[in-house]
Formats: C-alpha cells, sequence, structure tokens
C-alpha cells in the first residue's frame, strides 16, 4: 500500500529527525540557554507556515472544548500558538533527561494502584503511553528508579539512526524499536525482551503509515482512528498492560501509571469486539489526561475524519 502523503507519520519522519538531530547536538556543544531560542524560532516557523498544523492543533481544542462543556477551552489563535510552544518546550525537557539533569526525586509518580513494585518482576510489562506531555521522561522511572531498559515502540522507518542519535545524547538504556510490521522475527526479540524483565512502551494514539491495523472509536465526542497494535501485541505476547501518562505542571513533571488489564484474550470470533473495547477505554483515559493538560497533546496532523470542519 502507497502511504497517503498527507498521512502524519510521513510528515514526522522528514520533522522529527532534523528536531531530534538538532537536540542531539545541542547536548553535545550547547546549554538550554543557548538552544532554547533556536529551537523556539524552529517551532514558531512551523506555526506560521504549516497551515494543516495549525488546523489539527485548532480542531483538537474545539472538540476539547465542547466535549468537556468548558468554553475557556475553545481555540484561539494564541492558544494554538501555546501549544505549539509547549512542544518547544518538551524538545528541551528532552535535552535535559538526556544530559542527567532530570533526577527520578523531580518527578512526582502517581501510583495508586501500587503497580511499580510488579513493574519490578522477573517478565517486563508493556506501558501504553501517548503523545501527551512528554513520554520520554518516563525514562527517568525506568532508568534511575527502576534501573531497566526501555525499549520504545515506534512505526519509524528510521529507528535505528534515533538510536544512534540517542546513544551520541547520552540515552544508553532508550532504545527504538521498529514495529510497522509484527513479523516473526519481531515477535520473538519483544518476547526475548519481557523475558529478560525489560519493559516495552507504545503510544496508543497514532495510527500506522503502512497499513496498519486500526479501529474508529469515540475521542472528544467524534469518531477517530486509533491503532489497533497495543492491544494486538500485549495479546500474542500474553503480557500484562499498564497506562504511563507524563504530563508537565507549574512544579516539574507527573508521572501517573494506571492499571489496564492483567491479559488480553479473544477467541476468533471476538476479537474485534474485544479489541474495540480496549481501544475505547484506552481513548477515555486519553481523554481525561488532555482535561488534565489541554494544550500538551501535540497533534499536528489530521486526526479526525469528519465533515465538520471547526478551524478558522
Amino acid at each position: 500500500m502507497r502511504a497517503n502523503k498527507d498521512h502524519w507519520a510521513a510528515h514526522q519522519e522528514r520533522g522529527s529527525f532534523i528536531l531530534m538531530k538538532l537536540t542531539a547536538w545541542g547536548v553535545r556543544h550547547l546549554g538550554r540557554r543557548v538552544l532554547s531560542p533556536i529551537l523556539h524560532g524552529i517551532v514558531l516557523y512551523f506555526y506560521l507556515f504549516g497551515r494543516a498544523a495549525q488546523k489539527s492543533a485548532w480542531q483538537y481544542q474545539h472538540y476539547l472544548a465542547d466535549w468537556s462543556h468548558q468554553p475557556a477551552l475553545r481555540p484561539t489563535r494564541w492558544r494554538v500558538f501555546q501549544q505549539f510552544m509547549a512542544f518547544a518546550d518538551s524538545m528541551l525537557d528532552k535535552l535535559d533527561m538526556w544530559n542527567g539533569k532530570l533526577t527520578i526525586e523531580q518527578i512526582e509518580i502517581v501510583d495508586r494502584a501500587s503497580l511499580r513494585p510488579q513493574l519490578r518482576g522477573e517478565r517486563g510489562q508493556m506501558l501504553v503511553g501517548a503523545h501527551l506531555g512528554n513520554l520520554e521522561v518516563c525514562r527517568a522511572l525506568a532508568e534511575l528508579g527502576e534501573k531497566v531498559t526501555m525499549n520504545v515502540l515506534v512505526h519509524t522507518k528510521h529507528a535505528e539512526r534515533f538510536n544512534r542519535l540517542l546513544g551520541e545524547a547520552g540515552a544508553t538504556n532508550l532504545r527504538l524499536i521498529q514495529v510497522s510490521e509484527l513479523d516473526p522475527a519481531i515477535m520473538l526479540q519483544l518476547s526475548q525482551r519481557l523475558e529478560r524483565g525489560e519493559w516495552l512502551a507504545i503510544a496508543g494514539d497514532r495510527i500506522a503509515l503502512h497499513g496498519g491495523r486500526n479501529v474508529q472509536v469515540n475521542f472528544l465526542g467524534q469518531p477517530a482512528a486509533f491503532p489497533q497494535g497495543p492491544w494486538l501485541l500485549a495479546g500474542l505476547l500474553k503480557c500484562p498492560i499498564n497506562l504511563i501518562f507524563c504530563l508537565k505542571g507549574p512544579n516539574g513533571y507527573r508521572v501517573t501509571l494506571e492499571p489496564f488489564a492483567d491479559a488480553i484474550q479473544w477467541r476468533r470470533s471476538d476479537r474485534q469486539q474485544v479489541i474495540a473495547e480496549h481501544t475505547q477505554r484506552y481513548a477515555d483515559r486519553l481523554a481525561h489526561y488532555c482535561l488534565e493538560a489541554p494544550q500538551q497533546w501535540f497533534n499536528f496532523y489530521p486526526f479526525w475524519k469528519t465533515h465538520d470542519d471547526p478551524s478558522p
């Protein structure tokens, strides 16, 4: 299947690697004070000239305001601009994370279900996050807190290039693994990593570039396509699956752990129904946390396929 040139991942393949390369270079040669205006300038450029990105952020803020019945959240050009700047800040926070300037003591960990002892078990678990806040900060929980390796499952075709950049920047216990296709070799590798007690982390709010399996659920009051991948993986690997969200507040980051499912099981006759139910549960929790940090869901690509166009 030929990838749609307007698909989010087609843009991200070009933009994310450039930003990450700049950030890795900045880790080696610049400090945050010097890199900050450069990075904010780049993001400002994308805000000014990225019509599709502006439109997507506006649409998200509009749906969030309607769904939550909070008119104060309705989009304005200033609020959309603030969402872009929040993204630039999150990139700088990654720099601090890679540079060892963010410690586990600086992160508030909310774990009401006492999941952390389970995460330290002999066999690893799967954590599903989102492009909300800064999922990378969760590396501090893995590497500094629990002292395990976190494997981030991604759709990018350039995972190895990203890994080299991460190594250059100092992120030694963070590895990206391409999972665009769940072939036997990938499944074996993931199973072995779980058996070694490593964590598998994946974002549940981005559909794959190359025709991945998706399911349509309700998100912020509108139908939206979400990937089936996390729930299929958890079922095939027979591992527990938990949710992890990392939001930035006035006093720093807060990492929240939530139990999701001890196991995901299905019969051939009801697999689609089981997957859809788990996807909807995830979308509901994502909506909950989007409301806690309205400008920290960094989606700058068309997400909803509706005839309603709330953009300016």
